[in-house]
Formats: structure tokens, C-alpha cells, sequence
């Protein structure tokens, strides 16, 4: 299950919040330019109603109107305490410097009134959006860095190359071992159409259990079970007397007992009657003796390792990269992590047994070619000292190649 970008979501509430907070205060009509003068109060009621006089600092006239008073002002500025002969009080305002109401009185309390509603929502929303933001931009990192912890990309690194090397290794095995079938191929071929070709027709009866009547088919020319193979059945059928069925029957008993033959025929080779094809196998099986049977299980090893790696790997891929990590699910994190821990045993282990370094020699001896003995007169010379062993290697590819 994929996870849910909540902390996301909180830093977008948040800026929605913060846009709309700047929108209001925008909105919010600005205070005219405005002047000061000196009021003097005319009467005044206890919650600061009052009537002003003022000298229009524009008009140069005095004017009389209602106003608010600051009922919070010293008593000594208030009627009768200011001027003791006139009853009058003081107090100080504004008027508007610009525009049509040029000159008039301007209360901040009163005017501000209607925009103190809208400046305290905008302040809220501001607070609201800034907290969110916060809460948004830290729980988002906490949470990412919890979900790339484990991320490890040096070791998916050393994994893939070690990996590399491992399957190298058993390719360059598995390469040399089909050089060697390759040039066995047509040596064992070859035995086995003679050994065919010596084996009488009549012997199928007793491979077919004694339902095969082979007198007209050696009537038609087939002499031997070489013959039969090299007829086919379609051409078999067409003898007089043979049918479908006999023909399908003598080609099926000719290919079990060419199946027979074929295990027991061993290809010899004998120096002192080297032939082309000879010497091409016993070429291409050099390679695989001189590197011995350590080549042979460190190839073995590096083909299973390889498989290994290949599904650690294939968990461990969200663990390559802080990204991969945020946007794995919650399962594919857990497994990576195992892979991941299981990967770096793989690789202390690999390099206390220098597994490498192995795996780089053996390719290097597997991939020793006949570059440097086109003739292969080196190759006859060493299969003359130790002839069991190239005998021995020899049964054992033909062994696997025809299981």
C-alpha cells in the first residue's frame, strides 16, 4: 500500500491559509494621509461622546462637530480641570489631508471599526498558516527521513559488480564446456553412423519386442539400421508392403538403438593419427584441463551466487536510491531492507574470501584459447603426459551432453 503524502497536505492547507491571510489584508482599504490639530471640547460625556472645536488648518476657519473623545486621557486635560474660567476641555485628532474630505475629522476608533474585524481574521489566518507550514515542512522531512533510511546505494553497487563477476564466470565455463561438445559433435556422430551402419536391419525385431517384420524392408534395399534412419519413415511406407505403421515402427526401434549406441561410443584419440577434428577437441579440452577443477566449482559457485544476487537485487532496487525509497510502499521498504542487510553478509563473506579475485582468475584461465598453438602440438604433447585426465574430463561433458 502506497503511502498517504498527509504532511504534504498540512503545507498546502498551510500556504492556502497564508494566500488567504495576505488576500484580506490587501483588501483592507489603507488610512488617508491625515493631520494633526489641537481640539478643544466643547462637552463631553463619560464614555468619551463629545463636541470639538477645531481650527481647519486648510480652510483656515473653526469648525464645530461631534467626535470621539479619549475617555482614557489624563482628567487634567478634561472640562472643567483644563481651564477652570471657560468650563472647556482638550484632546488632540485628526483631519483628512486629501481628497474630497479634505479637512474633516478622522477618528481612528470610529473608522477603524469596520476594518479591525477583517485585519484580526487576517492575522488569524496568517498564525493558523504559518503553524501549518511548520508542522508540514518538519513532520514531511521527519517522515522522509525515516522512509530513505536504509537507502544504500553502495551496496547495491558492490552487489550488481560481484553479481557481474559471478555470471561472468559461469559463462566463461559454460563457453569453454560448449567448445568442447561442439568439437565432440561430429567425432561421436561419426562413430555412431558406423556402429549403425554395422547393425543389421533384422536386430529392430528385438527392439520392438518382436511386432516388426523387417523382410520387406530388406527386400526394398535397407540393409542396416543406418539405412532406416536415412530412409524416414515416409520413404519407408512407400515400399511394397511396408505401410505407415510398419514404417512409423522400424523408424522409432532405429532411433532408440541409435540412442543406445550413442552412450556407449567413446571418442578416442590417438597421437600418433591426429586429424584436424582431433585436435580441435583435444584443443578446446586443454582449456578446460589446465584450469583444473577449481575452475570448474568456482564456475559452479559463481552460477549460483549469481541467481542469489539476482533475487536479493531484484528486492533490494527501492534501497538504491532516497527517491526509490519514498516512493516504495510500506512492503516493497520491508523488503528491501532484508535484501539489503542480507546483500552486505554476502559481501563481508565475499571479500574475507577474496570470492572476486576467484571469479577473475578462473575466467582468466577459462578464456586461455588456442591463439598461441593453431597446430595444437602443445595440446598433443600434454595429452600424451596426462591422458586420464583429458579422458576423464572428456567422458564427463559427453556425459552431460547427452543426458
Amino acid at each position: 500500500m502506497r503511502h498517504v503524502p498527509f504532511f504534504r497536505w498540512v503545507l498546502a492547507l498551510g500556504l492556502v491559509l497564508i494566500a488567504c491571510s495576505l488576500g484580506l489584508f490587501m483588501a483592507a482599504p489603507g488610512f488617508p494621509e491625515l493631520r494633526q490639530v489641537d481640539l478643544t471640547v466643547l462637552d463631553e460625556e463619560p464614555d468619551g461622546a463629545c463636541t470639538v472645536r477645531w481650527t481647519d488648518p486648510f480652510e483656515l476657519r473653526e469648525r464645530d462637530e461631534p467626535y470621539l473623545c479619549d475617555a482614557e486621557r489624563d482628567p487634567i486635560l478634561k472640562a472643567p480641570n483644563y481651564d477652570m474660567d471657560s468650563g472647556l476641555g482638550w484632546d488632540t485628532g485628526f483631519v483628512v489631508a486629501e481628497g474630497s474630505d479634505k479637512g474633516e475629522l478622522y477618528s481612528l476608533e470610529e473608522e477603524g471599526e469596520g476594518d479591525d474585524g477583517r485585519i484580526e481574521l487576517s492575522d488569524t489566518l496568517l498564525a493558523g498558516g504559518l503553524l501549518l507550514t511548520v508542522v508540514g515542512i518538519v513532520g514531511g522531512n521527519i517522515r522522509s527521513w525515516s522512509r530513505v533510511i536504509g537507502a544504500n546505494p553502495e551496496v547495491i553497487r558492490r552487489a550488481r559488480r560481484l553479481s557481474e563477476a559471478a555470471a561472468l564466470v559461469a559463462q566463461d565455463h559454460r563457453r569453454a564446456v560448449e567448445a568442447v561438445r561442439e568439437a565432440l559433435a561430429p567425432l561421436h556422430r561419426e562413430l555412431v553412423d558406423r556402429e549403425l551402419g554395422r547393425i543389421p536391419v533384422a536386430r529392430l525385431q528385438d527392439v520392438a519386442g518382436g511386432r516388426l517384420r523387417t523382410e520387406e524392408l530388406e527386400k526394398g534395399g535397407v540393409r542396416t539400421v543406418h539405412d532406416v534412419l536415412d530412409a524416414g519413415a515416409w520413404s519407408l511406407g512407400q515400399f511394397p508392403g511396408v505401410g505407415r505403421r510398419t514404417a512409423e515402427k522400424a523408424v522409432a526401434a532405429a532411433r532408440r538403438t541409435a540412442d543406445d549406441v550413442g552412450e556407449v561410443m567413446a571418442v578416442g584419440m590417438d597421437a600418433d593419427r591426429p586429424e584436424p577434428r582431433t585436435t580441435a577437441l583435444l584443443v578446446a579440452l586443454r582449456v578446460l584441463v589446465e584450469a583444473g577443477p577449481r575452475a570448474r566449482n568456482v564456475a559452479e559457485a559463481g552460477r549460483e551466487l549469481a541467481a542469489r544476487l539476482e533475487l536479493l537485487l531484484t528486492d533490494a532496487a527501492p534501497a538504491s536510491g532516497w527517491k526509490m525509497m519514498l516512493d516504495a510502499g510500506r512492503e516493497q521498504r520491508r523488503r528491501a531492507l532484508a535484501a539489503v542487510a542480507e546483500l552486505r553478509l554476502l559481501l563481508d563473506e565475499a571479500e574475507r574470501e577474496s570470492i572476486t579475485q576467484q571469479f577473475a582468475q578462473a575466467s582468466v584461465d577459462l578464456l586461455r584459447g588456442p591463439d598461441s598453438d593453431p597446430a595444437g602440438l602443445s595440446a598433443w604433447v600434454d595429452f600424451e603426459t596426462r591422458s586420464t585426465e583429458y579422458y576423464s574430463l572428456l567422458a564427463e561433458v559427453a556425459g552431460h551432453s547427452l543426458s
